[in-house]
């Protein structure tokens, strides 16, 4: 099993930026596709973006595309949603997750940090 924490969160302004970290504990981070998924209130929670076991390869949703950026880094067990030109929509609690299946675009993962709140202000 893994065990993931986020941080990162907290209130910006429309335009601003923030950094969050998954910080992964237990069986080898490198064995897991993982993802961050966010979930705005009274939405259903939704893929953000995910990344393949080795980082080479990304995914994003459209809505994110070109703002956020996913990365990790095996030797330190984290990965990271570095989340530009913020908008009042990306309000929501961000989770990351993980999966031990190649899979990236998909909603069937099996561990789940507790969430973190961004809040972006007009």
């Amino acid at each position: 099993q893994v065990q993931l924490v986020e941080s990162g969160g907290g209130l910006v302004q429309a335009g601003g930026s923030l950094r969050l970290s998954c910080a992964a504990s237990g069986r080898t981070f490198s064995s897991y596709t993982m993802a961050w998924f966010r979930q705005a209130p009274g939405k259903e929670r939704e893929f953000v973006a995910g990344i393949s076991r080795s980082g080479g390869t990304t995914y994003y949703s459209d809505s994110v595309k070109g703002r956020f950026t996913i990365s990790r880094d095996n030797a330190k067990n984290t990965m990271y949603l570095q989340m530009n030109s913020l908008e009042p929509e990306d309000t929501a609690v961000y989770y990351c997750a993980a999966r031990l299946r190649i899979t990236i675009r998909t909603t069937e993962y099996d561990y789940w940090g507790q969430g973190t709140q961004v809040t972006v202000s007009s």
